[in-house]
């Protein structure tokens, strides 16, 4: 199954989602058809599966930015969460955005909004209602994915970066502004 995922991988950065066939993700994969079929009943299903795998890496990195050093600042904290998010995918960006596109118009981006702004709430710097969550979530993720899927040169960018550092942390501290009647809680 890892052979296949990279396989696919392969081909969607090679080509994009014109060239990714069932047949050429079983040839770069080195297996039959069948053996690909046994796993993936299709390449939505292929797509899915990438999705999904590159979702849980970059959870992963994102838990690890926000608990490897308690003592790291905020801004630490959150630089390291945008740096885990941009840096999905292992610089594949056209095998991203093939994936991103694929996703997206199978569900609509809940299949990446919702982990990340679930992720969010429960690992957040900051104590947030369910609609600071979804904003925050659907801020970043949305500014990440728009600059995906429209290819821009600064995506994996230091400026890049610190914009969607200074997103966070200027919402994160109007959140804590706010009078205690609005306040999260």
């Amino acid at each position: 199954m890892a052979a296949i995922l990279e396989g696919a991988s392969q081909i969607l950065e090679a080509g994009g989602l014109a060239a990714f066939t069932t047949n050429a993700v079983a040839e770069r994969a080195g297996v039959s058809i069948g053996t690909l079929y046994q796993y993936f009943a299709d390449k939505d299903a292929l797509l899915r599966a990438i999705a999904d795998r590159e979702l849980k890496v970059t959870l992963l990195n994102v838990a690890k930015a926000l608990t490897d050093d308690r003592e790291a600042s905020a801004e630490q904290r959150v630089r390291g969460v945008v740096r885990a998010i941009v840096n999905a995918f292992h610089g594949r960006q056209r095998a991203r955005k093939a994936v991103v596109q694929a996703v997206l118009s199978q569900t609509g981006g809940a299949a990446f909004n919702a982990p990340i702004a679930a992720f969010i709430a429960a690992n957040s710097l900051e104590t947030l209602k369910y609609e600071q969550t979804f904003i925050l979530s659907r801020a970043l993720i949305g500014s990440i994915r728009s600059a995906v899927l429209e290819e821009q040169s600064f995506l994996k960018s230091r400026s890049f970066e610190d914009e969607l550092v200074r997103l966070v942390l200027s919402y994160l501290g109007a959140v804590n502004a706010l009078p205690a009647s609005t306040a999260p809680g």
